[in-house]
């Protein structure tokens, strides 16, 4: 049976990985996190699945207990504008602060990298939750949560501002006349705002899709609040069906209630999927990975979400510790959820830590169950698509070659590439120029 609605599928690409220890094991190649050949091949195998982009996030401050991964690391951009060459169809989506960085340099940044790739491009607009990178900007105090989420949306204004310095047909080029563009379609911004002080124009045109798209991963009510007005993906990291469909349902109707379709707000809950021919092999998948993260480490990784608070004065053993407020400006609503949890459930820090270090979700098993699972969630109104991270070794290979085969068996999944603009295929409209919608 086919359908009109189809999944979308991104592919977390992170190097030695998110856990803390995934680097341990012997499949895992210890300079993945900066090897642009790894990288290279990474790629192509989310291009052969098909997928719609690969992601690349990123963080502004380190220290001695950071995960390996994030100790060593190529800066997004980089790496995209590399991947962007040795790839055709998928997109190229990375992270860059608004906390952090200017809206001119971002909008610059990131239409080059979509005139680069002929229109593939993406921005994960974040607002740096760790308080340690204000000490790496001379910025001072690191803003208060609200604080960035308002500098956040007028920073993606200015940067979309930007992007509509030129109209689409401004560069005219006769060589004949000595005429290179139409004066009356370049457009300055002139912005004057609270946070940002930006006159333009920018020096880069739009690409074929017009923006590069904008995906958003706050999962807070200030999150929500400006993936619904700005975002065109959100990423969303539920434990549950059930969790899911409510926050797709609100998030869509936050951006209903800003006049927005919202079908063109996209929603793309993280799964790591562990594959295996039996659910016995995959549940073994996944106790060889648990099983390389020791009880400190497990603390070290808990403890970033909190500000890299140290929980190991506490005893392992006992109900997890009241820390107040701890975390509110950080990971806003992974603390909220990781405290809520401990204290309705009455776990003890050992198992809050493991449970953070080493998450367990429903998607190991077989490729048919993975499969089920993945449907089950999209034709419900749980997801629009999944950002696929990898878990395990080999894990992007057998999801594409076991579980994307089913999906397109069952026409929830193409079976080729329908665009050649990221915004094409993910079915989202190309934004029209202001100047050009205005006149």
């Amino acid at each position: 049976m086919t359908t009109t609605r189809q999944l979308k599928l991104g592919a977390n690409l992170n190097g030695i990985g998110n856990s803390i220890a995934f680097w341990r094991h012997p499949e895992v190649p210890i300079n993945a996190s900066v090897s642009l050949d790894f990288y290279r091949k990474q790629a192509k195998i989310a291009e052969r699945g098909k997928f719609d982009l690969i992601f690349i996030a990123d963080g502004l401050y380190i220290n001695e207990k950071s995960n390996p991964h994030f100790l060593n690391r190529f800066e997004p951009l980089t790496l995209l504008s590399a991947l962007a060459a040795v790839t055709e169809h998928i997109g190229l989506v990375g992270t860059l602060s608004s906390s952090y960085s200017e809206p001119f340099t971002v909008a610059r940044q990131f239409a080059s990298i979509d005139q680069l790739s002929g229109g593939r491009a993406g921005w994960n607009v974040v607002t740096s939750p760790l308080e340690g990178s204000a000490l790496n900007f001379g910025k001072g105090e690191h803003p208060k949560h609200a604080l960035r989420y308002e500098i956040a949306e007028e920073h993606v204004e200015v940067v979309k501002g930007l992007w509509d310095s030129w109209e689409d047909d401004a560069f005219i080029g006769d060589k004949i006349n000595g005429v290179f563009f139409d004066p009356s379609k370049l457009h300055t911004l002139h912005h004057e705002g609270k946070h940002f002080s930006v006159q333009g124009p920018l020096n880069v045109a739009r690409s074929r899709q017009g923006y590069p798209v904008i995906f958003q991963a706050g999962s807070s009510e200030s999150g929500k609040e400006l993936a619904a007005k700005t975002a065109d993906a959100i990423y969303s990291a539920p434990e549950s069906i059930e969790e899911a469909k409510a926050f797709y349902q609100d998030v869509k109707a936050r951006a209903a209630a800003y006049g927005r379709n919202p079908e063109e707000l996209l929603i793309f809950p993280g799964i790591g999927p562990i594959v295996g021919e039996t659910a016995e092999e995959a549940e073994r998948k996944y106790e060889e990975i648990a099983g390389l993260v020791s009880i400190e480490h497990a603390l070290n990784y808990l403890g970033r979400y909190f500000e890299h608070y140290d929980f190991s004065q506490f005893p392992l053993d006992e109900p997890f510790p009241e820390i107040g407020e701890l975390g509110s400006n950080s990971f806003r609503s992974t603390t909220d959820k990781i405290k809520q949890e401990a204290r309705e459930q009455g776990l003890t820090l050992r198992q809050v830590a493991l449970r953070a270090s080493t998450p367990r979700t429903a998607f190991i098993g077989t490729p048919e169950t993975i499969a089920d699972l993945i449907q089950q969630w999209f034709e419900e109104g749980a997801a629009d698509g999944f950002n696929v991270r990898t878990v395990v070794p080999n894990g992007l290979v057998d999801f594409v070659d076991l579980v994307v085969p089913i999906l397109q068996q069952r026409g929830l999944y193409r079976t080729e590439y329908e665009s050649e603009t990221l915004r094409g295929n993910l079915g989202i409209s190309v934004p029209r120029n202001r100047y050009v919608w205005s006149a």
